[in-house]
């Protein structure tokens, strides 16, 4: 019996046991994010390329929030041992118990975002002068990395709303090596959008938010051990 418990822990902790165990949660997060999302990017897909159709491209993002976030914590309590995987079972635990919270950061971040995108296409219309696109494009790149510390951490902590948003902004500063990380990955995600579509972005869901999670390591072992009891 010993030898049959020594080789079952052989086979689960080795490295072609890990690999596999990664790929196979990608994999199945990868389905599971699909599937929550479908109705935005399916609606999101049939929209032209029109600054007139902004509005309703926010709208069709709302499912990313939620599905991102519970690929996030799905991901991050992924277990190595081949004999003990659950990602869809952490998936929806995710899903379901960061929904609200989630939604209370990703839509606000949405409508700043809709706001900046739609101003930046109207500049020549309204007459304003070329060079305020700067500060627009500061100012949503600066809310959009607080939001996206705001939602890793939502999705692997249990924090009051308010101390969300100030961790978040206090990382953006104290963390460089995170905002950069996020920075050169939201870079990606928009080329990768422009140059193909949304749904090879959307297909490559779990491997960004592996990517997000993996970049945001310094942030999240701060929090844990700093501002964790």
């Amino acid at each position: 019996m010993s030898n049959v418990l020594g080789a079952r822990r052989q086979f689960g902790d080795g490295p072609l046991s890990r690999a596999a165990s990664q790929i196979y949660t990608v994999l199945v997060v990868e389905v599971l994010f699909l599937v929550t999302t479908a109705p935005g990017l399916v609606a999101l897909m049939l929209l032209e390329r029109d600054a007139s159709n902004l509005p309703l491209v926010a709208a069709c993002a709302l499912p990313l929030g939620p599905a991102g976030s519970a690929a996030l914590y799905a991901l991050h309590h992924q277990r190595p041992d081949l004999t003990e995987l659950h990602p869809a079972r952490a998936f929806w635990r995710g899903y379901r118990a960061n929904v609200v919270d989630v939604l209370r950061i990703w839509v606000p971040l949405l409508l700043w975002l809709a706001v900046i995108a739609v101003n930046l296409a109207h500049l020549p219309a309204a007459g304003v002068p070329g060079w305020w696109a700067v500060p627009l494009v500061l100012v949503g790149a600066g809310v959009t990395l607080v939001g996206v510390n705001a939602l890793v951490i939502t999705s692997l902590f249990s924090f009051r709303f308010r101390d969300v948003l100030r961790l978040a902004r206090y990382f953006l500063v104290h963390t460089p090596s995170v905002t950069l990380g996020n920075a050169g990955l939201l870079v990606a995600v928009a080329a990768l959008t422009v140059l193909t579509s949304e749904a090879v972005v959307a297909a490559l869901g779990a491997v960004l938010a592996l990517a997000l999670l993996t970049g945001s390591r310094p942030m999240i072992t701060t929090i844990r051990k700093d501002f964790v009891a």
